[in-house]
């Protein structure tokens, strides 16, 4: 991308994200989805405030705006910066220049930008993800992020998904449970040690890192999602001895309209093998149908390497719709 001189663009940190601005960060990354990921519903408004001005867990977020000759913001970077141990070796970067401004090198100085501010914070690994032979994939290897991770998105239609036999499915020595926001105390600790299963999930070559999961840091997990106005389901297939053995967690975006968002599902490695992920989620979507009727579809997404949970999901009726890659960008010192 190279700078046209007759556009001068200027890239400004932002330190308190006002009203204005996140309606600015809201346009930008609306106009960039519509060109690059066309039927993908965008964030709205409130989504886009509380990612910007609510807490995350476990990390902080640093924004910059590039603003052109006029003053009018044309591209976005947000960099996620990970404080867990583990993972704070790593940062996350979301970047978007809105279409009718792009080639004029808003993206490399916001880009530019972001590099220095992971030395700074000592980070190794930055990652991006972008759409499948889209223009951001084309970006990210310019610049010099090589590839680590490729994602086949599903979608499940509720009303073409079926009676769902599976969830009527006999698990002897298993049962059931389900809960809407923070997870029960009297689950906390097994839930926590369930959360765990998810470090062995297929991640490619990609330097994620690890989560060390505990009861507080599922309770804190839970506030972040309240708090930016989000609704989380869970459910979780519960052994006869007390351990929870799997379980499957629903987001519902506010503000979104009928489309939910699959979160994490996990089951324990000593109960794999007895089909508890198929009657996990097979069981959410009827919750989905009689607890939340305005929900129609479900968005999920897993590596294409992750063959029993890609298996999972086609038995339920999901439908392959798009792809995207995580890229990776090892940061010098």
């Amino acid at each position: 991308m190279s700078q046209q001189a007759h556009t001068p663009l200027h890239v400004t940190p932002l330190h308190r994200v006002s009203v204005t601005e996140a309606a600015d960060w809201h346009r930008v990354v609306v106009a960039s989805m519509a060109h690059d990921l066309p039927g993908v519903p965008p964030p709205g408004p409130g989504q886009i405030h509380a990612q910007l001005t609510k807490p995350t867990l476990d990390s902080q977020r640093l924004t910059w705006i590039a603003t052109g000759a006029d003053g009018d913001t044309v591209g976005v970077a947000g960099l996620r910066l990970f404080s867990s141990a583990g993972r704070d070796h790593l940062a996350e970067l979301e970047l978007h220049v809105d279409p009718a401004h792009r080639r004029q090198g808003a993206g490399s100085l916001l880009l530019a930008a972001v590099v220095a501010a992971c030395r700074t914070e000592s980070r190794r690994s930055l990652i991006v993800a972008a759409a499948a032979d889209s223009p951001g994939e084309a970006f990210s290897e310019r610049w010099g992020f090589r590839r680590a991770l490729s994602l086949d998105h599903l979608l499940l239609r509720l009303d073409e998904a079926g009676a769902l036999p599976a969830a009527d499915a006999e698990h002897p020595g298993y049962r059931l449970t389900g809960w809407t926001g923070t997870v029960p105390d009297g689950l906390a600790d097994a839930f926590a040690a369930a959360k765990n299963a998810m470090n062995d999930m297929p991640m490619g070559d990609l330097d994620y890192g690890s989560i060390a999961w505990d009861a507080d840091r599922v309770r804190a997990m839970a506030k972040v999602v309240a708090e930016r106005g989000d609704t989380l389901l869970t459910l979780a297939a519960l052994h006869d001895d007390g351990t929870m053995a799997g379980y499957t967690e629903i987001l519902l975006p506010q503000g979104s309209g009928p489309r939910a968002q699959q979160y994490d599902t996990a089951v324990v490695p000593a109960h794999r093998g007895h089909g508890l992920g198929l009657w996990l989620k097979a069981a959410m979507v009827r919750r989905l149908r009689a607890e939340h009727p305005g929900v129609v579809e479900v968005e999920t997404d897993n590596a294409e390497d992750n063959v029993h949970m890609l298996a999972v999901n086609h038995a339920l009726g999901y439908r392959s719709y798009r792809r995207t890659r995580e890229f990776q960008l090892d940061v010098p010192a």
